[in-house]
């Protein structure tokens, strides 16, 4: 039984991963490329200290770095490779390739936190609740922190690397314990502290660059972040459906 619900969740993660690179590479790669136009016109030695927020300029990208499960690369730092695509940018693989490639990385290691959290708590994934779990799996993972450190272009300033994993595991993990405590559990006392376990990293405040000047306009980095997070509602809504509908039509009737 196990061994087919982990079977299920790779494959639904591998669903989810295929779906998320066709859904940025139409809405989010783009944004991307031309917030590049941006970053080229910057002179390299103006702003020395964004160097390491541009190797890592999106929220997403510290899943890569922090997780060996999740993605070593993600559109929002593709760009590093932007004059290699015939030699790619990671592997010898192209932009696209590259992307694919940490999707399905992302996507699985994503199903399988779904699935083993689900066992954990008793709680399994069906296709009537499938919506459910994408929704709470983006919010705790996506929207939430992005409160507080928003999904970043090329060339936006961002505070030191280290300080923005660390709040970023804080928050995804206290927003997940919210949102168990909020969702899961009647009772009031664990909804009132399902609030306040949410609201705990955003008091604290996240790590915030001391300089916010940037030469890519703040339109199209709202543009970007929207895109972004829309993108990764859709992807985890897909992975809530697809792992719902795996289980009930092949691990339960098993």
């Amino acid at each position: 039984m196990i061994v087919k619900t982990l079977l299920a969740a790779l494959v639904a993660g591998l669903i989810a991963g295929v779906f998320t690179t066709v859904a940025q590479s139409a809405r989010v790669v783009p944004i991307i490329l031309h917030a590049e136009e941006y970053e080229a016109k910057e002179p390299a030695t103006e702003q020395p200290a964004a160097t390491e927020g541009q190797q890592h300029s999106s929220l997403e990208s510290t899943i890569g770095d922090i997780l060996a499960a999740f993605s070593p690369i993600t559109p929002a730092y593709a760009h590093e490779g932007e004059h290699e695509d015939e030699g790619g940018i990671m592997f010898g693989m192209s932009r696209f390739s590259g992307t694919l490639l940490a999707n399905l990385v992302t996507g699985t290691g994503f199903s399988l936190l779904l699935t083993g959290i689900s066992l954990l708590i008793g709680y399994p994934i069906t296709l009537r609740n499938g919506v459910l779990w994408g929704a709470c799996g983006w919010l705790a993972v996506h929207m939430l922190p992005a409160i507080g450190l928003p999904p970043e272009l090329p060339g936006f300033p961002a505070a030191d690397l280290h300080e923005r994993q660390l709040w970023w595991v804080a928050t995804v993990l206290l927003s997940g314990a919210g949102l168990y405590l909020l969702v899961l559990r009647p009772e009031i006392l664990a909804k009132i502290a399902g609030l306040a376990v949410l609201a705990a990293p955003h008091i604290y405040g996240a790590p915030q660059p001391s300089d916010i000047s940037s030469p890519v306009p703040a339109v199209l980095g709202a543009e970007f972040a929207v895109a972004a997070l829309a993108t990764a509602l859709a992807s985890w809504i897909v992975l809530g459906l697809v792992s719902g509908y795996i289980n009930d039509r092949f691990v339960k009737s098993a």
